[in-house]
């Protein structure tokens, strides 16, 4: 019985660096993948301007946005077409590992908890996060404890979802798929407000006169360190490859000049 116990256990570790052994193998190989498909699939979701929109471009929906520069950027890096894969952002990190898409970029926290199931690049965009009233109630809603009991919208599946239930203590968070879909709620009254991203509030606040940033101040979550490019777990060959893009457009400013350049883009389009 020993032996046999022995000879499964056996197995199953055999089995299981074999697993792993394949995994890493694959996701090692990913820059070599992308090389070879000649594409470079990048996962985003398109509702979060300046970073990443729609707009008639030549006649036709276009997704744009400072995002799309830089996975531009990356591809121009590899030698590759990029080639959007537009989505909820719920599903924009399940489809690195479903390999629908090769990388993903779309305001994308980086947090401990997502490391443990995705390679992240270097950070590329800092920014705080503001809570979006209806500006009729600017002065209803000047503390945080002014919020007890009231529906507080956030993007399902973000960081910001984090700070609703961590921040708003007594609010109700309501997790809404898309940050047009917080905008509605909110000029509604199904929600009395929506955690956003700074640039992205600031965009969508100066789009609808009746919305206004709150005066009440949300803390930076601890376990979040910027934005940063998502790349399946253990892809390291391709997480150098972005992360020498990065830092080269860190350095001579071409992503804060991307960002101001599809804010005022974003700006136009409404």
């Amino acid at each position: 019985m020993k032996k046999i116990a022995l000879g499964i256990i056996g197995l199953a570790a055999v089995a299981t660096l074999a697993a792993c052994g394949n995994a890493n193998a694959s996701s090692s190989n990913q820059l070599d993948k992308v090389k070879k498909a000649g594409v470079l699939k990048v996962a985003l979701s398109p509702d979060y301007p300046p970073f990443e929109f729609q707009m008639i471009k030549n006649g036709k929906n276009a997704i744009v946005g400072s995002d799309v520069d830089l996975a531009n950027a990356i591809g121009k890096k590899l030698g590759v077409k990029v080639q959007i894969e537009s989505m909820d952002f719920n599903n924009v990190l399940a489809s690195l590992t479903t390999g629908k898409a090769d990388i993903a970029i779309s305001g994308i926290s980086k947090t401990p908890s997502r490391e443990k199931s995705v390679n992240f690049s270097n950070v590329y965009y800092s920014s705080d996060n503001y809570l979006v009233v209806k500006k009729s109630d600017l002065n209803k809603y000047t503390s945080i404890s002014d919020f007890k009991g009231k529906k507080i919208a956030a993007q399902k599946g973000s960081i910001q979802e984090g700070i609703v239930t961590n921040q708003l203590k007594g609010a109700a968070e309501i997790a809404l798929p898309q940050i047009g879909d917080e905008i509605n709620e909110i000029k509604g009254g199904q929600v009395q407000g929506a955690v956003i991203e700074e640039l992205i509030a600031k965009s969508y606040v100066a789009a609808n006169p009746d919305l206004a940033i709150s005066k009440v101040t949300l803390k930076m979550p601890e376990d979040s360190y910027g934005s940063a490019v998502a790349l399946p777990k253990g892809s390291s060959e391709l997480t150098k490859v972005v992360n020498s893009v990065i830092k080269e457009q860190l350095k001579n400013g071409q992503i804060d000049k991307d960002i101001q350049k599809n804010y005022a883009l974003s700006e136009a389009n409404k």
